[in-house]
């Protein structure tokens, strides 16, 4: 498993993510956001796996106010967060072709393998 958590500031459900993996002594690698922004590849990908809309980040002010609410062309908002990687909704979680966004608790477990029955 080489799990990579994308984060682009410092909100409640990174800090979350960030304790979930430590407590449990899960091996992560960072990826801040604001010095690497993610590329278009990389958001296709996203995308393509759990939908455009759920990388977009919906209760922020910001958000709000910008055309990327309002608009459901996945490739309209591909374009709108390479260029505003702010947008995003944090942190994401991912291992390979596997991506989780936000944090839950019951989906970390699951996404890490800690719920085998």
């Amino acid at each position: 498993m080489n799990l990579q958590l994308y984060i682009y500031k410092r909100n409640f459900d990174t800090q979350k993510a960030e304790r979930f993996l430590k407590e449990r002594r899960i091996a992560y690698t960072t990826v801040d956001m604001k010095r690497h922004a993610p590329g278009k590849r990389e958001l296709e990908m996203f995308a393509n796996k759990i939908g455009a809309r759920a990388l977009v980040d919906l209760d922020s002010q910001q958000v709000k106010g910008h055309p990327i609410a309002y608009t459901n062309s996945a490739s309209n908002i591909i374009d709108y967060l390479l260029t505003q990687p702010a947008f995003l909704r944090t942190p994401i979680l991912r291992d390979g072709q596997r991506v989780l966004v936000g944090f839950d608790e019951a989906a970390y477990m699951d996404f890490v393998g800690l719920n085998k029955a």
